[in-house]
């Protein structure tokens, strides 16, 4: 039996999760050829490299909107087998190409209902697991935002910006976990922050709605760092994933991962740990 346990000592978020994963030795090139079953590659571009946060070498994965960076999506990958920049700089993107953005008009309808994403995974041809657990993690936030919206799930929207990244960080996270062979998901308690934090409908107590919505049943830890810890995208991951809540089980270790989020704190590396190993 492979265990994955989620060790988010400093919370977690989608790319940090895909990070970790990458870190602990899954193949983010078959993640990527996978992801193109989706048919939205003319709207995103994924990268990858290490980082160091507070001491610690990790993976930082990030997905860039071409609606944003204006950047067509042919980019290389050559960075991501470069282990020669490790001094905490992620790589450069090279915006010497022109900016065609002719193919990607007829794609940016402003938003994407759940039923839309739901319709997505399904007509992708994901195997059964990938496919379940993408869909289980895209329910479990739309019945959040449902439910404090007060609309049913049929009619819950996902703003733009939000729908690429979920998308690309669920759908991946699934397709690397499938990769990996994992039979069984741990997490320790989920720190979630606190503080206060901006969102569409104005400034909101840490943890947002959505999140603490989606954290229900699931412990969470104490933390005094004034920021969002846990993004809703990391809970909905884990309180669907997690089989159990608890301290690292008796395993023999295979791999550990690392992954960055985006801040950086005083004390502490933000990132997220993962172990792989065999109960």
């Amino acid at each position: 039996m492979t265990t994955l346990y989620f060790d988010c000592f400093s919370g977690m978020s989608g790319d940090m999760v895909i990070g970790a994963l990458l870190d602990a030795g899954a193949d983010p090139v078959k993640m990527e050829a996978e992801l193109k079953k989706l048919q939205i590659e003319e709207e995103y571009a994924v990268s990858w490299g290490k980082v160091v946060k507070n001491g610690i070498t990790a993976i930082k994965f990030d997905v860039q909107l071409a609606a944003e960076s204006g950047h067509s999506h042919d980019h290389d990958h050559t960075h991501s087998h470069d282990h020669s920049h490790e001094q905490g700089h992620t790589h450069s993107h090279d915006h010497s190409h022109d900016h065609d953005h002719s193919h990607d008009h007829h794609h940016h309808h402003a938003h994407r209902s759940y039923k839309d994403i739901v319709e997505m995974i399904k007509a992708a041809g994901f195997n059964e697991e990938v496919t379940r657990m993408s869909l289980a993690i895209f329910k479990k936030i739309g019945e959040a935002e449902g439910h404090i919206h007060s609309m049913p799930l049929e009619t819950v929207h996902f703003h733009e910006v939000g729908a690429v990244d979920s998308i690309i960080d669920i759908i991946g996270a699934a397709i690397l976990i499938d990769q990996m062979g994992i039979t069984s998901i741990k997490s320790s308690p989920v720190p979630v922050g606190t503080g206060k934090i901006q969102i569409d409908h104005g400034v909101y107590p840490v943890p947002a709605p959505a999140t603490l919505e989606m954290l229900k049943g699931v412990p969470i830890a104490k933390s005094d760092i004034r920021f969002e810890l846990t993004t809703p995208t990391g809970a909905a991951i884990v309180s669907v994933l997690a089989d159990e809540f608890c301290s690292m089980p008796s395993m023999t270790i295979d791999s550990i991962g690392y992954g960055a989020g985006t801040k950086t704190f005083k004390d502490h590396p933000n990132v997220l740990r993962v172990v792989v190993g065999k109960e």
